[in-house]
Formats: C-alpha cells, structure tokens, sequence
C-alpha cells in the first residue's frame, strides 16, 4: 500500500527521525524538513528505554546493534539519614532499563533514514490541503505535494494546533534540573560509583527527589567510542525553588539543604553549566490523526511528565506503529485511523501516570527516612495504580 506513498516529515529530532526509518521501511518516499541549520547530534542528555523495545529496535534495524548503551537491572532509592549528611538506602527494585546518549540514539535514527531526504534550515510555513486530496507543505523554497504528513516539531507543535486549535501544554508546579557530567565529578566517592556501575537511583528529598544514571558519551566526549570507559552521569532533579530564587542555579542550594554530602558533592562538581531548568507540563491531543493527511508523533501528539521517562519511548512506539498500520493497509485513511485509535490511548496513558507521578514524587511526597523495603514497594504500586510501566518488573512491558 505503501509504495507509491510519498511522506512529508515536519521535524528531524528523534521522533521524526524514527517516523523516516517507518515510513522508508515501508515503502514510502520520504522528506524530513527541519528547521535547524546545525546538527542535532550532540543536543539533548540522557535517554532511557526500555530493554524489550531496545531489543525490537535492533531486531527492526531502526537502531544498530553498535550503538552504545549502559543497561543496567536495578533501581535503588535512597533519602539523606535524619540529622546527618550521610544516604541512607530505602530499597532496591528490580526495574531493568537501557540508558543511552540523546546524541548517539538521533544519530542512529539518522543513519537508519537512509535514502530518506533530510533537509536542514528548511522551516515549515504552513501545511494545507493539495487539490489532488492530498497535503502541501510550503517552505520558503516553495510548495512539495505529499500523500501524508507527519507532525514531529516537538513540545511547542504547530501541526498539533491543526488538530486542536488552542491546544497547549498545561504546567506543572515545580521544575525539573537536568545535567550530563564526567565520571570526574564521581572521584572520591567509589561507592557511589560502585552503585551507579549496576543500578540507577532515585533519592527522594521532601519536596522531591532526583534521578542518577550513568549514559554512554557521545562524540564530542572522552574518545568518542560510547563504550564502558567513556561514561557520563546523567541527572535529572526535580523541586519548586523559593520565588525569589533564581531557578537555573538553584538545584546547586537545593543539593546542598536536602541531598546526602556525597550527592550534593557531585551535583556540585558539575558546575553551574552543566545543569540545564526546564519546566514541566503535559498535553495530549485529543486524537493525534486525522485522515487523510495528517498524523503526530513524539511531542507534538503529547507531552508526558518526565518521571515516565517516555519522550523519546513514545516516539519510537508511534514509529513502529506507524510501520505496521502502513504496511497493513489496505489504504490510507484506514492506516490513520488505527493509528489515531492506538497511539491515541497510549498518550493519554502516560500522561495520566505522569500526573500521578509528580503528585507522589513531588507535590505529596512521603516521609522517605520512615520508609523501608516493603514501604516503598507498597507505596510505588499505589503510584502506579495497576498501570503497566517498565520502571517496575512485574509490569515491564510498555503499552
């Protein structure tokens, strides 16, 4: 069904670059339009997935078996013991992942494109309806005729406001503090390495917690290779700083009041520049296609909470979706249609578990020093709420 179709891509980062491998593996002809003139390879910091999709990925030949992960099987939580400067471990949940560099993935995505037409510094004016039935996508090179479009402009979509007019990310009350720092930053605290080497932390602190995780380097780190000599430490610390704080450096003082003294040291050690303040919302567009000439992927389908670690997750699930429904035809608007039903309920999904996850891990967080082993483990499953989610074994299959 495939064959003939040509496919016009609004965005190169990872989600379009997945939607390119789907829509190339499925016969189309592909063009990726993207707004920067520079590369996108070195931008971005950690990224999670989980095995059994990381695993499809190389099997389906979206990612090269080559590409550099640090998978690790084991979470552990910690909190700073009362009146002292030292951790105190909670838990331990198996809770398999495979980290990667942000960098390293899109390059892989790049690669697995092939024959896809990637145009760089190529801003998209405007999507409409062609007089044929199909879409036009204008640059200011002109007009290009396509069977289908693909929305992948990311968080601040334009393609998602022709789905939902008005439509815009809601906020969340707190921030999140996201930095990749060399193993540098880990000399003098071997155990904290040690533990980093096999599992990845959550350190809870009232009014939040943080996230630690070693990731491959990417090209323009140590020599390049991603292999286990080359690592990075991944954070991403979320809080509600004071108002009259200044929000990028504050995550600095927030490590120094509430984090263990060897914790606080390494946030520290990155330094001012490696942490970068985002703030934290969530949107879902009420259906993410409308056939026959428009589709959304990634983002600009919908914005998960980053607690479910599921921004570059989802995007890779609509690209295999988006291959299947393409090769299952039998025409187009069907293929759309079984997208939107699918991809539609998945994004809302998560970005339930995400709200739900930021009232339990941010807004209402618990007691962490009064809480042990079976705490946690009856706690996390209340979060969760009989959701599916590879953060926890017994659910570790990702809808």
């Amino acid at each position: 069904m495939a064959t003939a179709l040509r496919i016009g891509v609004i965005g190169g980062s990872i989600a379009g670059c997945a939607a390119a491998v789907a829509g190339r593996r499925a016969g189309a002809d592909v063009t990726v339009y993207e707004r920067s003139e520079a590369e996108l390879q070195d931008r971005g910091f950690g990224i999670v997935i989980p095995p059994p999709l990381h695993a499809e990925l190389v099997g389906s030949r979206y990612l090269d078996a080559a590409m550099p992960t640090a998978p690790v099987g084991t979470r552990v939580w910690l909190t700073r013991e009362p009146g002292g400067r030292s951790a105190r471990e909670l838990a331990r949940q198996s809770s398999p992942v495979t980290p990667c560099n942000w960098g390293l993935l899109w390059r892989s995505l790049r690669a697995s494109a092939g024959s896809a037409r990637y145009l760089r510094g190529r801003p998209v004016a405007s999507v409409g309806a062609g007089g044929s039935g199909g879409a036009v996508i204008t640059t200011a090179g002109g007009e290009e005729p396509y069977d289908m479009v693909v929305g992948a402009d990311g968080h601040a979509s334009a393609t998602r406001q022709l789905l939902a007019p008005g439509l815009r990310p809601r906020p969340a009350p707190y921030l999140v503090w996201r930095g990749a720092i060399p193993l540098d930053a880990l000399s003098g605290h071997p155990r904290e390495l040690e533990l980093l080497r096999g599992a990845w932390v959550t350190l809870g602190y009232p009014g939040g917690h943080g996230i630690f995780y070693l990731i491959p380097g990417g090209p323009q780190d140590g020599d390049g290779s991603g292999g286990p000599g080359n690592r990075l430490l991944a954070y991403a610390i979320y809080g509600r700083p004071p108002e009259e704080a200044e929000p990028g450096p504050y995550v600095h003082e927030l490590a120094q009041e509430h984090f263990p003294a060897a914790w606080a040291e390494i946030v520290a050690r990155g330094g001012r520049r490696a942490a970068v303040c985002h703030p934290v919302a969530d949107v879902q567009a009420p259906r993410v296609a409308r056939s026959p000439l428009l589709l959304l992927a990634g983002d600009a389908a919908g914005v998960t909470r980053p607690h479910t670690a599921t921004g570059a997750v989802k995007a890779l699930q609509d690209a295999l979706c988006l291959e299947r429904v393409l090769r299952e035809g039998p025409d187009l608007a069907a293929a759309l249609e079984r997208y939107a039903d699918e991809r539609t309920a998945a994004g809302a999904h998560f970005v339930e578990l995400g709200r739900r996850m930021g009232r339990a891990l941010v807004e209402e967080t618990p007691d962490w020093p009064a809480m042990g082993q079976d705490e946690v483990d009856v706690w996390f499953r209340g979060v969760l709420a009989g959701a599916r989610h590879y953060f926890y074994e017994e659910t570790a299959v990702v809808p």
